[in-house]
């Protein structure tokens, strides 16, 4: 597998993109467009909250055919809890998108990420339909990661390529999400996209494990968004032969796919509301995936933890503390936690260790936190961020 270079959500061939400012905003650029040249397999992930952006429930209807070919996002209102009149917006968006690409409106998905419970200002949305359409390039994938950011600091894209049937095959993408980022999904929003040919089932089938081992081992604050939206387009533009379910290729290309999910997600985790660091916990000899899974996850949502990562505190009794409760049935006395490489908790008790030395590798951008549970031989990675002042003034700021 090739990492390329600067890649983005067009680095696959046959892929066009674009990002303009259409009013949505006070400024920056807020709406954006993937495009296929060619009819495309399509498959989404979604969140799992119970309340719903319209653009989820118009995206289900339009990839029941499991095909679409093209994708308009805005950002700066996230169309949600808006009712019947979001729902009517949101499909405006697709048809006014087909109209200016020459498909079908059920070809069409749409994303929306911002404000929750406000109607989107559709005069400006309806002027930049077209702006947008006439601005897609092939190296317009930087443009249109900007164009979907809301409280992140940097665009996130990401591209890898690999040979598949002696063809090269690319998969690349891009994402948004700072805050209200959860497992089950979060406030993000991601389109990934490649030149493979696959039917509509792997893809769904590829796409699912992919973001469990990815978006969903993410998490900023614990919170669950309305718009959570992860979708794959597949157009068979590299000729390479046809991918089908238990052959060898297959798993070559989906080394590729989580690969870029994961490493878009961790950039979403890097660039957590206010964040400074990147905290990378490795659960490893669970009894299972999920069960290391739920561990990680568990010490990477406590707000004690996070807030003494922020503070360079070595203080493991909150990591102990987060994984004990986290609902796994572990012993205390098989586990060791490592910090910054560095075995602070082990047979029971807490290690001797240089406490000086180690707040000093906290100042880092990076902080592995490792929790060895003794049980088996199954792993998970989970990412998340330190908590800052600046997260609660951001989020107290946020609609004012």
């Amino acid at each position: 597998m090739k990492v390329i270079e600067d890649g983005h959500v067009t680095s696959a061939q046959g892929f066009e993109a674009g990002g303009i400012h259409a009013g949505i905003k006070a400024e920056a650029k807020d709406m954006a467009l993937v495009y296929s040249q060619h009819a495309a397999s399509a498959a989404a992930v979604y969140t799992t909250n119970k309340v719903q952006a319209a653009p989820i429930h118009i995206d289900r209807e339009h990839l029941a055919d499991g095909t679409a070919q093209a994708v308009i996002l805005n950002s700066g209102n996230a169309n949600a809890c808006t009712g019947q009149r979001g729902l009517e917006d949101g499909r405006r968006m697709c048809q006014l998108t087909a109209a200016a690409l020459g498909l079908a409106s059920a070809d069409v998905l749409v994303c929306s990420t911002g404000v929750i419970g406000v109607t989107l200002p559709m005069a400006a949305i309806e002027a930049g339909i077209p702006k947008v359409v006439e601005a897609r390039a092939a190296d317009g994938g930087h443009a249109a990661a900007a164009a979907i950011m809301t409280t992140d600091t940097v665009p996130k894209s990401f591209a890898v390529e690999v040979e598949v049937g002696g063809k090269t095959v690319r998969v690349g993408g891009m994402a948004k999400g700072a805050g209200m980022i959860a497992p089950n999904m979060a406030t993000m929003l991601a389109v990934v996209t490649t030149d493979a040919a696959l039917e509509t089932g792997l893809l769904q089938e590829l796409l699912l494990q992919a973001v469990q081992r990815s978006f969903n081992c993410i998490t900023v604050d614990g919170d669950m968004s309305t718009n959570d939206t992860v979708i794959v387009l597949a157009n068979g533009a590299a000729a390479a032969p046809l991918l089908e379910k238990g052959g060898a290729e297959v798993e070559v290309f989906y080394a590729a796919l989580e690969e870029v999910c994961r490493q878009l997600a961790r950039k979403i985790a890097r660039d957590g509301e206010g964040a400074t660091k990147l905290i990378e916990i490795s659960a490893i000899n669970g009894r299972s995936e999920a069960e290391a899974r739920q561990v990680g996850l568990s010490v990477a949502n406590s707000n004690l933890v996070k807030t003494a990562v922020f503070g360079c505190d070595p203080n493991w009794g909150r990591i102990l503390c987060a994984s004990g409760y986290a609902g796994v049935d572990i012993d205390p006395e098989k586990l060791e936690v490592k910090l910054c490489g560095i075995s602070i908790y082990k047979d029971g008790a807490g290690q001797d260790f240089d406490q000086e030395a180690l707040i000093e590798a906290m100042r880092a951008e990076h902080i592995p936190i490792e929790i060895d549970l003794a049980q088996g031989a199954a792993q998970a990675e989970v990412y998340t961020c330190d908590f800052s002042y600046d997260y609660v003034r951001i989020n107290a700021e946020y609609t004012t």
